[in-house]
């Protein structure tokens, strides 16, 4: 398994400093914040950001994320020209995937499933046909919020077959697992070759109608049962790559190549029994 840092557990950093302290804790790959490669390059080529990965020896795993795909009416064309957009970028650094994430929707009470699973298949295999001939796959992400239409493995699942693109699977994140209710059994039934991203993080102790993405804490120092989730993509054989994404503010104030340890740390005392870690 290659163990990838991830640009949000930094957010208050530039990309230049997601990529220097990625190589020197350690990592071998990097989870790109999409907004921090935008600013990046108003004052850069996309020569010098492929060369920024490249110089320090840094896989970018992906660029996290086209948000909020589904349910857009007339402001589908926005998503369909960022898809398009990220993914010429994606190309030219040699990115292989873009995250993918679905919306909330007032509506979502009054929809059946099966309209909600309908939209996304729809969706899905258009952004497909937009990033297919730039070589990237599309990663879609349940969400575990109360407000999301797709909150669980099981959901996501369901769409991601259903939608039968190559270029199509989905991304197994800890914290939205635990968030969103989804169960042990729901990950075994996943198909490894179809989990494009695994993302690991902790959550503080709170009711999960208290849960953002601003509970997360350290793999290891919190609530969710990490241990359980891992066994369960082991035993399923996936064994592909895995990011540590956290969004807590306090780590955001603290020095970004300290964390980028204490996070390698913490996620390989999670991950040691269960992968064998780059």
């Amino acid at each position: 398994m290659l163990l990838g840092f991830h640009g949000a557990t930094t957010m208050t950093s530039d990309l230049e400093t997601d990529v220097r302290v990625s190589r020197e804790a350690g990592y071998r790959g990097l989870e790109v914040w999409a907004e921090k490669v935008d600013t990046y390059l108003r004052s850069h080529t996309l020569a010098e950001l492929r060369a920024l990965f490249v110089d320090n020896g840094l896989v970018p795993l992906s660029l996290n994320a086209l948000v909020f795909v589904g349910f857009r009416g007339e402001e589908y064309p926005q998503v369909q020209q960022r898809c398009k957009a990220l993914c010429e970028i994606a190309e030219a650094i040699g990115c292989p995937m873009l995250v993918t994430v679905p919306s909330p929707t007032e509506a979502r009470w009054q929809l059946p499933w099966s309209a909600v699973v309908a939209e996304y298949v729809t969706v899905l295999r258009d952004l497909a046909d937009i990033a297919a001939p730039h070589q990237v796959k599309l990663s879609f992400e349940f969400l575990g919020f109360g407000w999301c239409t797709v909150r669980t493995p099981r959901g996501a699942w369901e769409i991601v077959r259903q939608v039968d693109r190559p270029n199509v699977g989905m991304t197994v994140d800890c914290a939205h697992f635990y968030a969103g209710g989804g169960l042990l059994d729901e990950l075994s039934a996943l198909d490894p070759a179809k989990i494009f991203a695994f993302h690991l993080d902790d959550l503080e102790d709170t009711c999960k109608e208290a849960i953002t993405d601003n509970t997360r804490l350290y793999p290891g120092s919190g609530v969710i049962p990490l241990a359980e989730i891992c066994a369960r993509m082991g035993a399923i054989g996936y064994d592909d790559t895995c990011s540590i994404e956290l969004f807590q503010p306090l780590y955001w104030a603290q020095e970004p190549l300290e964390v980028a340890r204490n996070c390698r740390a913490s996620a390989l005392a999670v991950l040691a029994p269960y992968f064998q870690v780059e």
